[in-house]
């Protein structure tokens, strides 16, 4: 009889792809795959440890799985991820009700892990992370007209915040003919939105011999039949004029741009190990905007680095104000073991550095409803993502607003509209982050 493996995905969008690609090999195994461990033989938890906050979320999932284990509703359980690849030895110890665990740089070897839990055995493969798998089949768990492609794993940047490097090695691009291929299977099954991901996909093509690098691989992927692409993580000091004319000037490619800058104070930006100034990045900003006039910035930034004191933060806040950056994703500092960052002087008092996250999510949203009140009256194209019962309404999003992390349109329409298709829409309100309207038109299905 074929085992029933569940796979519960936590953390990021790589992450979800790493899940896809187990749940792929499972699947070609002969098991039964399915997303709910209640009633599973193995259920595969595939877990993040990148902060404190994702750490008690996948302790939490540990224990809840560990429950259903004790209520003899599942046989056992095997973690996966970054948790397991920092804290081998804290699980063994504190969290016995795990049977087994997957490092990261071993997702392919899911296979014989679940085989050795059901022969009674303990299931332990940490291969070297530098190694880590990204061709292969996907069994992809996202709606049928958006999907994620990883171009790259691991990351070689060593900001003094950041454990990655340590948990997913240095940085590796992906062959162009293994994205152009995984790619062209998406874009046949259905995909209309292709989210390209990695840590950094400004150094795609960097490390490899052939050339190859994201402005190219965007070309290409233009030419599959996709209806967005949309980008995410670009760093700043590796954005060319080649890639912002590439951008400008490719209609697939969303004016939708993630840039994670952190900081803007010179000083904090140093001690962050990052590779630009505050000058550079309004430079980058205005060359954006020059080129792509409807560009969307969304950006990711750490309040209480040690050595933020509060001309620092007033000059963040300053930054913010001029930039107008219309999407940023805020974060209170977390000291992690390994960092540099944990051990450096001038810690900033928890309490403090969770009162500037506050202000800076005000100072945003400000940002962030005043974009919206500009779009009153404009006509945008929605990628419609279903009929929303408790709205009473259409739901769907606009190349201003990325899956799960940004806004939504509400909209009404006299007929149906499919999830998956491309419509335009007025707007005509304004509401806490999301857009209101009404259907003009079709654009496809």
């Amino acid at each position: 009889m074929p085992y029933k493996v569940a796979f519960v995905s936590l953390g990021c969008a790589k992450n979800l792809v790493n899940t896809e690609q187990m749940m792929a090999l499972c699947r070609k195994a002969g098991y039964v795959v399915t997303g709910e461990p209640e009633g599973a033989d193995v259920a595969v938890l595939n877990t993040c440890g990148f902060i404190e906050s994702a750490k008690s979320e996948a302790i939490e999932h540990i224990l809840e799985l560990a429950q259903l284990k004790e209520e003899s509703k599942l046989k056992k359980l095997l973690v996966a991820g970054c948790l397991v690849q920092r804290y081998p030895d804290d699980i063994r110890k504190e969290l016995p009700e795990v049977d087994g665990m997957l490092g990261t740089g071993s997702y392919t070897d899911v296979v014989s892990a679940v085989e050795e839990l059901m022969a009674g055995e303990r299931a332990e493969h940490f291969q070297r992370i530098d190694r880590a798998y990204d061709d292969g089949e996907r069994l992809v768990t996202t709606p049928p007209y958006t999907a994620y492609l990883k171009i790259a794993e691991g990351c070689s940047n060593g900001c003094a915040f950041c454990i990655i490097p340590k948990l997913r090695g240095r940085y590796r691009s992906r062959t162009m003919e293994s994205l152009l291929s995984e790619a062209k299977k998406l874009a046949d099954s259905g995909v209309k939105e292709l989210i390209v991901i990695a840590q950094d996909i400004t150094r795609y093509g960097m490390d490899l011999e052939d050339g190859s690098s994201l402005a190219q691989l965007l070309r290409e992927l233009c030419k599959l039949d996709f209806h967005w692409i949309r980008l995410h993580y670009l760093y700043p000091e590796a954005i060319t004029d080649e890639l912002i004319q590439q951008i400008a000037s490719q209609p697939k490619v969303l004016h939708y741009l993630d840039i994670p800058i952190q900081h803007c104070n010179d000083a904090i930006l140093k001690s962050m190990r990052r590779r630009n100034t505050r000058w550079e990045l309004e430079e980058l900003f205005a060359r954006l905007r020059a080129a792509i006039p409807d560009v969307v910035l969304r950006t990711s930034l750490i309040c209480g680095l040690p050595g933020e004191g509060e001309a620092e933060f007033e000059e963040l806040c300053e930054f913010l104000k001029e930039q107008k950056l219309q999407r940023a994703g805020v974060f209170q500092f977390s000291p992690e073991e390994g960092t540099l960052a944990a051990a450096m002087e001038n810690q900033v008092d928890p309490e403090t550095a969770r009162r500037r996250v506050e202000l800076v999510v005000d100072l945003q949203s400000r940002v962030m409803d005043a974009y919206n009140e500009e779009r009153l009256g404009t006509v945008m194209e929605v990628l419609c993502e279903g009929f929303d019962g408790e709205a009473g309404c259409y739901v769907g999003r606009t190349y201003a607003d990325s899956v799960d992390i940004d806004g939504h349109v509400y909209f009404t329409a006299a007929g149906v509209v499919p999830a998956g298709s491309f419509v335009f829409v007025r707007i005509t309100g304004v509401s806490d982050g999301d857009l209101a309207g009404e259907l003009e038109e079709y654009e496809h299905e």
